[in-house]
């Protein structure tokens, strides 16, 4: 059990119509529309949703993973994420690809940050040993 020590922030959001609906934070940031997965007109889905915050996320981890060893981040860091939406025999589940670009910086320096970003990351922890997830070097 994670000993909780002080709650940093907690993020709050309506969500009204499930996939084909509307969602909306607490504090007015957030005001989207939902729609399926391959779904004509505007709207996202729950996939894109996850890979956007994931992204962020992890950008978050490596920056913090490159702070502690005194690195210079490359300010044109991306992720680029994939969240698959599944189904198989078992029903539905997630599959994610999450592909990192460190300008600048050597692979084998570049892959030690990815590494400790993956053990740091909030969202990473969360989906381990839950989904299928892949970290990649671009």
């Amino acid at each position: 059990m994670i000993k909780v020590e002080k709650i940093l922030h907690t993020g709050r959001s309506h969500v009204t119509g499930g996939r084909d609906g509307y969602a909306s934070s607490d504090d007015g940031r957030l005001d989207i529309r939902l729609s399926p997965p391959g779904a004509p007109g505007m709207g996202t889905n729950p996939e894109q949703l996850l890979a956007a915050g994931w992204s962020a996320c992890f950008i978050g981890a490596l920056r913090h993973a490159a702070n502690a060893r005194k690195l210079v981040f490359p300010d044109a860091t991306e992720v680029d994420a994939e969240v698959d939406l599944m189904h198989g025999d078992k029903g539905f589940f997630l599959r994610a690809t999450l592909t990192v670009s460190l300008p600048g910086m050597e692979p084998e320096l570049a892959q030690a940050l990815i590494d400790a970003a993956r053990l740091t990351c909030p969202y990473s922890k969360a989906m381990r040993g839950n989904i299928t997830a892949l970290f990649a070097l671009a």
